[in-house]
């Protein structure tokens, strides 16, 4: 079995509109905008979930038991670079947007939307674009927050 890498094999973009997030169309996901070839290479940030521990332990026990609990994000955001003329993506992740964020990972990014593809579907509201501070040898970069609004269904299947 080969590994898979991960440089060009991620797929993101913002979805307005999402009927069934454990199924989004192939429809819903070509009205979307694709954002992974504006994104900087540390452009996807805090998509990882982190369960709380639910304690389990009696006042008897000797040992610390637990069971998993509330499941949450923290520092969700996409990291862009500023284009020239017209630029989408900025356009079209102000504030208080509401949207989708699907992700598609291990094919490679050309590969068009297709059924029984799996992917990640994130319910979320944009928070305040961030202009990342100018440095030397760089491009203008710019940062947008991600509020969950919805449980995100990591295990979706595209129908």
């Amino acid at each position: 079995m080969a590994d898979i890498t991960a440089d060009g094999f991620t797929r993101v973009a913002w979805i307005t509109t999402i009927a069934n997030i454990a199924a989004p169309t192939v429809a819903e996901l070509n009205a979307g905008l694709l954002l992974h070839d504006v994104m900087t290479v540390d452009g996807f940030t805090g998509f990882n979930p982190d369960t709380a521990a639910v304690s389990t332990s009696k006042f008897s026990g000797r040992f610390d038991t637990n069971r998993p609990g509330r499941v949450s994000y923290s520092g969700t955001k996409l990291r862009l670079f500023k284009q020239t003329a017209t630029d989408t993506a900025f356009i079209a992740l102000p504030y208080g947007t509401d949207g989708f964020l699907a992700v598609r990972r291990d094919l490679i990014t050309t590969t068009a939307w297709t059924s029984t593809q799996p992917l990640e579907i994130y319910p979320g509201t944009t928070g305040e674009r961030v202009h990342v501070d100018p440095e030397p040898n760089s491009y203008h970069r710019w940062e947008c927050p991600l509020f969950f609004n919805a449980q995100p269904n990591l295990n979706a299947v595209v129908a």
